[in-house]
């Protein structure tokens, strides 16, 4: 009888990536092997690569490594070999990729160009399944002061008020500001209502001296600037 094991070190030897990244470089790894270097032990009678692999593939998603970023705690708890330790883990490897790429970023970022701008936020925000309406507050030198997110879920007009936007402006001094919001569908063209809260916006802020510079739509690794589209 074959004994079911559920560590790598129970694995036989062309099965631990512990030994084959050491004998290959840690780039030799499939991401399912990455991950269960993470996690380190399976469930009963199933191996962490195997549970590693049922992750990456959860409720048949082809994301693979992907979809750690969309995740939450509640969905991995359902994961059979997931406790909250190994959610914990999990959602600490996906932050940690989101904060990797923007570092990377962060000494070209310029708040005076939307794809930097976009360049930035992309692994933050494309990944989310609703969308989230972010205000970047700016002051003379167009360095940034604050980010805020005004409102998650669907960025509509009659939801989106003006007066939030610019008692956060006024809170802290910002000269200009730019609306920065996602598209889950991955397709960044702007919609009626997108257009609509931006000119509420401008027409708002022109009344106080405040400025939106921009407005700029994350899409899937693709965004659209109305300050590039001339629609601001």
């Amino acid at each position: 009888m074959i004994k079911q094991t559920n560590a790598i070190k129970d694995l036989p030897p062309e099965r631990r990536p512990y030994e084959k990244c050491s004998r290959y470089g840690i780039s030799s790894l499939t991401d399912s092997e990455l991950l269960a270097c993470i996690i380190r032990t399976g469930s009963k009678g199933e191996p962490s690569i195997d549970l590693a692999e049922n992750i990456l593939n959860y409720e048949g998603n082809t994301s693979g490594i992907l979809n750690i970023l969309h995740l939450d705690t509640a969905q991995l708890l359902r994961i059979r070999g997931i406790g909250q330790v190994k959610a914990i883990q999990i959602q600490c490897v996906a932050e940690l990729s989101k904060r990797i790429s923007r570092a990377r970023i962060h000494n070209n970022l310029s708040f005076t160009d939307p794809k930097s701008i976009s360049d930035y936020y992309m692994e933050e925000m494309r990944h989310k399944d609703r969308e989230h309406l972010v205000l970047l507050l700016l002051n003379t030198k167009s360095n940034l002061i604050k980010d805020i997110v005004i409102s998650q879920g669907t960025v509509n007009a009659s939801l989106v008020s003006p007066r939030e936007i610019f008692i956060q402006a006024l809170k802290y001094n910002a000269v200009n500001v730019i609306l920065l919001h996602n598209h889950p569908s991955g397709h960044p063209e702007p919609s009626r209502e997108d257009i609509l809260i931006t000119r509420r916006v401008q027409e708002a802020g022109s009344l106080i001296g405040i400025s939106l510079i921009d407005h700029i739509i994350i899409g899937d690794n693709i965004y659209v600037s109305f300050k590039e589209r001339g629609i601001i």
